[in-house]
């Protein structure tokens, strides 16, 4: 078997299905879908149960860890040569998983993250992610963290994309109780791993859906769980990239209080390990300054039109 696809879920059963059946319509056939269900969730069963393909195995967890160990538990139990990650809520293209073999063919290390770009889609707007793949020599922690726009980063990597080697994915789990940055955190994990590239297809292979309707991890600010995190994975990252992901990222999370003491400590915490550019200041200060809710739809706005113009 070529792929294992992996679907993390819980008590979502109809987006676990539209994302089972994106995985099952993939023009390369030899694959197989392993949903596993963050904890017992009888309506999701029931309702995989009707989709009758022989590809789809379930794995039902005896309780909740979240997707990081899901996705872990997933691995494990995966035949195929790679897997493939796919989160409940996104969509595949019929080609992706074809295209994505095709440039693993072509790798020229032994363990290769084959990602994609992606269609972002908001209620307001689509747009590319990332905007651009990464330049001739380029360290890879700045690629997918610094930002050459007031609202948005050129470079990008999210779970659905990925596609890597089942036995680079149990070298390298992913990180249990991490709640946003999952990905980027395995990604410069695993790169530092010398057997490992990363490649990018740069067709628009997946739909993610960023729905402002229902909960999702995205939406969660737990900043101060945020900044232990990026304090603990200094080693992974350039100081300029430390301090983009300071005074974006998880600056978004801690704006939100509206504390002048969390400010000053992550304006300190950007500028003594890290080394910020000038639109990194801009960023953060436009952050701190903009609600969250006026913020989101002028990136949207900006980034849409950029997209119509490229």
């Amino acid at each position: 078997m070529d792929v294992s696809v992996v679907i993390p879920t819980c008590n979502r059963p109809e987006l676990a299905t539209r994302a089972v059946h994106s995985a099952l319509s993939q023009t390369h056939r030899d694959l197989e879908v392993i949903v596993v269900i963050d904890g017992p969730d009888d309506d999701t069963v029931l309702a995989l149960k009707e989709i009758g393909d022989e590809r789809l195995r379930v794995l039902v967890l005896p309780e909740r860890g979240k997707a990081p160990n899901a996705r872990n538990q997933g691995v494990k139990a995966a035949e195929g040569r790679y897997v493939a990650l796919l989160d409940d809520d996104d969509e595949w293209m019929p080609a992706k998983i074809e295209t994505q073999l095709a440039l693993a063919a072509r790798a020229t290390k032994a363990s290769p993250i084959v990602a994609t770009r992606m269609i972002n889609r908001t209620p307001r707007a689509d747009s590319v992610m990332p905007r651009r793949l990464p330049g001739p020599g380029e360290p890879l922690s700045e690629y997918l963290t610094v930002r050459r726009g007031l609202f948005y980063g050129d470079g990008f990597i999210q779970t659905s994309t990925i596609m890597a080697p089942t036995e680079l994915l149990r070298r390298v789990p992913f990180t249990v109780g991490l709640r946003r940055q999952q990905e980027l955190d395995w990604t410069l994990r695993a790169l530092q791993h010398e057997d490992v590239e990363l490649l990018y297809a740069p067709e628009a292979l997946v739909l993610w859906h960023q729905d402002e309707n229902r909960d999702r991890i995205s939406l969660h600010n737990p900043w101060e769980e945020q900044l232990a995190w990026l304090r603990s994975s200094r080693d992974l990252f350039t100081p300029r990239a430390y301090a983009a992901v300071t005074m974006s990222v998880i600056s978004s999370m801690a704006a939100p209080t509206r504390d002048p003491k969390v400010f000053r400590e992550l304006l300190s915490e950007a500028r003594a390990p890290g080394r910020p550019g000038a639109l990194d200041y801009v960023t953060f200060l436009q952050i701190w300054a903009l609600p969250p809710n006026v913020r989101h739809r002028v990136r949207d706005l900006v980034v849409g039109r950029k997209n119509a113009d490229a």
